[in-house]
């Protein structure tokens, strides 16, 4: 698959969750940044979706973290863009 699809897909996965809060963080966050990522970055991205929404929306409000500490720096970008660091 090329880079524009790639993209066009991630973007959709990102915006249509199923779950109101994740759409909110993560849509914006891929509309603003997916173009700038790096192939290895959409890897990790891409990965980070296939998570529950229920997780996510933990790990980014800071109600818990991922056991082995993956995702660490994209949680910390969400947080601080949503005013959520501690």
């Amino acid at each position: 698959m090329n880079r524009s699809t790639r993209l066009r897909r991630l973007y959709f996965r990102s915006a249509h969750r199923g779950s109101k809060e994740t759409d909110l963080i993560l849509g914006p966050f891929a509309a603003e940044n997916l173009n700038k990522m790096s192939a290895t970055e959409l890897d990790e991205f891409e990965a980070f979706l296939a998570e529950n929404d229920t997780d996510i929306w933990d790990w980014v409000a800071g109600k818990s973290i991922p056991e082995d500490g993956r995702y660490a720096a994209l949680i910390e970008i969400l947080r601080k863009r949503h005013a959520l660091s501690t």
